[in-house]
């Protein structure tokens, strides 16, 4: 939706496209990872998933805060830590 506010108009939706594509990137970097996770050994796993897919999820995580930073609030799916925070003053 919110690629769409600037169809036709991409140069003012300024980096928006390479954000979005950011987070399809790492999301399936993610994926990746996460299908090549060891099994049998709960020590291998688990070092794994320390080592391997938590710093894939921070980069994840990373690209979805820039996300936030541009996107329309109206659109974002989820709650802002400010309403989640203050909910009691709106």
């Amino acid at each position: 939706k919110d690629l769409e506010k600037y169809k036709g108009f991409e140069k003012l939706g300024g980096n928006r496209k390479a954000i979005y594509d950011a987070i399809l990137e790492q999301l399936e970097k993610l994926k990746t990872a996460f299908d090549k996770k060891p099994h049998g050994s709960l020590s291998a796993e688990a070092t794994y998933l320390c080592d391997t897919i938590k710093p894939q999820m921070v980069a994840l995580r990373a690209a979805v805060d820039k996300a936030e930073g541009v996107m329309e609030a109206s659109i974002y799916p989820y709650p802002t830590y400010e309403q989640m925070i203050y909910h009691h003053h709106f």
